[in-house]
């Protein structure tokens, strides 16, 4: 058993809230000079070339069976629409908006588990919940004045990432993440390829073939290198430190991509946008911290409570 070295897993998912950011930030500058599906399947045949030696090296499990295999095709498929919808939001808005607006989604998981899969989810959690949306349509209202109905894709994002994490849930104590990972990136790539060549075929808009030069060639792979390398150091963190520790620090995030931004695209969020940021970052922690406040009570009580 892998012994608890909490600075380490800061610091790993430290790195994680900065390789996050900064593939979206290349991702964005991509959307301007390459269709959509081309990107996306940049983004998982990398994850396939870098992970697949780490299951053979490593001698990771990537067998599953057929609960588990048809359940990753399932969350294959949502990984494809969240990452797709993400791509999409960040060639309409300013880096921070996108990814602020996307972090409704510990909120939207939240509703799931309270109203779809029957959770005890108590009236303060419900109520930081609803702070936290008001935060979200704050920094929605300015973007969605300038771009419209584009405004709403990160929440698109938060949505589909939310039912994501609810099918890796039921399969995450069955399968190791790195296999898990590399089996999903080679379903995503073959599930892509045909559906590139019909619209290459058709000129369908998003799926053409484009042939990009050796700048746009490189950010491309880059995509896909940042994006496995996050997952990494968030797999990574977790072995070394409690979820309870590393959870609020996701939130830095949304620091580390109006960073990006500014340097990047001269884009920093209106008034309004940050003060939504700010306060769907604080209700964000609110509901974390009620999270491991009910799990500590429960653990010292073991009489059910209605957690609040």
């Amino acid at each position: 058993m892998t012994q608890d070295r909490p600075l380490l897993g800061i610091l790993l998912m430290l790195g994680f809230c900065i390789l996050a950011p900064l593939g979206d930030a290349v991702a964005k500058l991509l959307g301007e000079h390459m269709p959509l599906g081309l990107l996306i399947f940049a983004r998982f045949a990398a994850q396939v070339i870098l992970l697949m030696p780490l299951v053979w090296m490593g001698g990771r499990i990537w067998r599953m069976t057929g609960r588990v295999l048809r359940l990753t095709f399932l969350r294959t498929l949502l990984h494809i629409g969240g990452i797709g919808a993400m791509f999409t939001a960040l060639k309409h808005l300013p880096l921070a908006d996108a990814i602020a607006i996307a972090f409704v989604m510990p909120f939207i998981m939240l509703m799931i588990g309270k109203f779809i899969l029957n959770e005890e989810v108590g009236l303060r959690r419900i109520l930081a919940c609803l702070v936290g949306f008001v935060g979200t349509l704050l920094v929605i209202q300015p973007s969605f004045a300038a771009v419209g109905l584009h405004a709403l894709w990160p929440l698109a994002v938060a949505v589909i990432f939310a039912l994501f994490m609810m099918v890796t849930r039921q399969i995450a104590k069955e399968t190791d993440p790195i296999g898990l990972q590399a089996v999903s990136g080679g379903m995503a790539c073959v599930l892509l390829a045909p559906m590139l060549l019909i619209g290459d075929a058709f000129d369908i808009d998003g799926l053409q073939l484009v042939m990009p030069d050796l700048w746009i060639s490189f950010l491309m792979v880059s995509i896909g290198v940042l994006g496995t390398g996050a997952h990494l150091l968030m797999t990574w963190s977790l072995r070394y430190a409690p979820a309870a520790t590393l959870a609020p620090m996701q939130y830095l995030e949304i620091p580390v991509a109006t960073l990006f931004g500014w340097v990047i695209f001269r884009e920093l969020p209106n008034t309004m946008a940050a003060v939504g940021i700010g306060i769907t970052v604080a209700a964000g922690l609110y509901v974390i911290l009620r999270e491991q406040s009910v799990a500590r009570q429960a653990a010292k009580n073991p009489i059910p409570q209605s957690p609040a």
